[in-house]
């Protein structure tokens, strides 16, 4: 019986190290690029306060945060990192 799970252990190995090495392509891809943009989006924020009111500024504010480094990206990496825990699992599983 184990080693018929250990055998339908191995797709799902390489699921999700493919998975996992996509992931950390696209996050490693994004942070770069969505800095550069949230900080562009940080400097429109500032002007529209002066220039179109409060509450434009406080959105495009909420905007540059959700796509600044600490924002989308910091999920997308802790979600890799909980998949990459799982690739391990099973690697541990398949090696017991």
């Amino acid at each position: 019986m184990r080693l018929l799970l250990k055998l339908l252990s191995l797709p799902l190995i390489l699921i999700t190290w493919i998975v996992y090495a996509l992931c950390r392509l696209f996050v490693l891809a994004s942070g770069a690029v969505l800095g550069i943009l949230a900080c562009l989006v940080f400097v429109a924020s500032i002007v529209l306060f002066f220039k179109a009111g409060v509450i434009a500024g406080l959105s495009w504010l909420a905007i540059a945060f959700l796509i600044s480094p600490y924002g989308l990206p910091m999920a997308a990496a802790w979600l890799t990192g909980k998949i990459g825990g799982l690739n391990y699992a099973l690697r541990d599983f398949l090696a017991s």
